[in-house]
């Protein structure tokens, strides 16, 4: 019984890491743009095809360029649309950001076309690790590290270098950046780009973890806010905690409780917010109050 809880809960770490790299893209657009993104998950989904695409065409290592890919299609949109929605009613842009899903999603069902892509892992990732009673996937142990380094490099980006501290600064007070002679709307176009590149990355990552379908859009979309609710929105060490939390609970929720899996997240969503509104780790921010 210890064995059979111990594996599903790695299996839901596993699950809380993806989780957290589309939280993570998601507060960071939140954080400095203030735009709540339901186009995130049609980013992540974008993340998965172009992965199955280049590897078809070129090879594994050309996979690496599919989170790029999908940070310029990011970056283009924030130029194109979003730039133009900034100082208007928050509902503008929430139906703007919805529409672009389901464009997105359409754009995908048409290139693609419905059907489910089988995506397996590289042949050096196949196989198992046995460590006492802990048993896991090469794969999935590669999801974790690559998953923590990439976040330690987010962390060295908004903390060690001039442009995370623009986009620090600009969360908080994006005249007074400004004002300083920074390209303001550069900084922001680079922050939307870096979001949806993360919710790239999780969809690479992703591929070979769930079915590409079209519908894998609507199956992050969702976990991801209930992640940047728990945690806080614009907190990334709370997009961290709760995504873990969330991966966590869903995994122990298949194995004991399947009728009720789809549901735990959103149980524990409630549970947290009764107890701390705010989120685990969530401020106030007066931009958006």
């Amino acid at each position: 019984m210890l064995d059979l809880v111990l594996a599903q809960a790695v299996n839901g770490l596993v699950l809380g890491f993806v989780y957290v790299l589309i939280a993570v893209g998601l507060s960071v657009i939140f954080g400095l743009l203030g735009i709540v993104n339901f186009a995130h998950g049609a980013f992540f989904a974008l993340g998965a095809y172009f992965t199955v695409s280049l590897q078809a065409q070129f090879g594994w290592w050309a996979v690496l360029l599919a989170p790029f890919a999908v940070g310029v299609v990011g970056a283009l949109v924030e130029l194109t649309l979003i730039r133009r929605l900034y100082g208007r009613e928050p509902l503008t842009v929430i139906v703007l950001t919805f529409a672009l899903a389901l464009f997105l999603e359409a754009l995908i069902r048409l290139a693609w076309g419905t059907r489910s892509y089988p995506f397996s892992p590289p042949p050096f990732l196949r196989g198992f690790l046995e460590y006492g009673p802990f048993l896991i996937t090469q794969y999935r142990l590669a999801v974790v590290v690559v998953t923590v380094l990439l976040l330690a490099l987010l962390w060295l980006l908004l903390v060690r270098t001039p442009f995370g501290r623009i986009l620090r600064a600009g969360s908080r007070d994006p005249e007074m950046v400004g004002l300083l002679g920074i390209n303001f709307p550069r900084v922001l176009t680079g922050a939307f780009g870096l979001g949806c590149l993360l919710a790239g990355v999780a969809g690479v990552l992703a591929a070979p973890l769930w079915s590409v379908t079209p519908s894998m859009a609507a199956g992050a979309i969702m976990p991801a806010f209930v992640v940047v609710t728990i945690g806080g929105l614009g907190s990334y060490g709370g997009a961290i905690l709760a995504g873990l939390m969330v991966g966590l609970v869903t995994g122990l929720a298949v194995q004991f409780w399947p009728e009720a899996s789809s549901a735990a997240m959103y149980g524990l969503m409630a549970l947290v917010l009764l107890l701390r509104p705010r989120g685990l780790l969530g401020e106030r921010w007066e931009r958006f109050e």
